[in-house]
């Protein structure tokens, strides 16, 4: 394990943007396995291999990209590693970003599930409140220790790992229909 970590570090040191894409995509495509086998117990014979990959593919091309982005904007937007600017962070973070993206989040993945615009906007009517709602619960005090503790090249990785169960919530939440 710690080699694997280490052989992490290097890849992170040396291209840190695909490195931390790929995990991202990858994880969120662990959570959409989770969400599936634990919490809709579909079974592997039931388990949908393409809603996976739609997962997955929202993870690489839009989770990884503005959250990693994101990550670097709010470093410039707030200098510092003060326990201040740590809980500034998570506000801009919680009360700007996370609402933003929780709904493009939700709206891209009723798209790519097929669903028409009506029934896109009446599903995340349905389920926007109650996800925003649990993103408060789990992210707050993720998010301090977050920005206080965590390089920011590591960050994206912190949250994708936590986001794990956070991935198998929105997925569930996300393919509900």
């Amino acid at each position: 394990m710690a080699g694997l970590w280490r052989s992490y570090q290097a890849l992170m040191t040396k291209h840190p943007w695909s490195v931390q894409i790929v995990t991202a995509g990858s994880l969120v495509g662990v959570g959409d396995v989770i969400s599936q086998q634990l919490i809709e117990r579909t079974g592997l014979a039931n388990h949908s291999g393409r809603r996976t990959a739609r997962m997955m593919a929202i993870g690489f091309c839009f989770v990884g990209p503005v959250v990693g982005g994101w990550y670097k904007v709010l470093d410039k937007m707030l200098i510092g590693g003060s326990k201040s600017t740590a809980v500034k962070k998570m506000l801009v973070d919680q009360l700007a970003f996370a609402p933003c993206f929780l709904g493009a989040f939700l709206g891209l993945s009723g798209a790519l599930n097929g669903l028409t615009m009506e029934q896109n906007n009446a599903k995340l009517r349905r389920d926007y409140g109650d996800a925003l709602i649990s993103n408060y619960y789990l992210w707050p005090p993720v998010q301090i220790v977050n920005f206080y503790c965590v390089p920011l090249h590591y960050r994206l990785a912190v949250v994708q790992i936590v986001a794990v169960v956070w991935n198998s919530y929105l997925s569930w939440k996300a393919n509900k229909m």
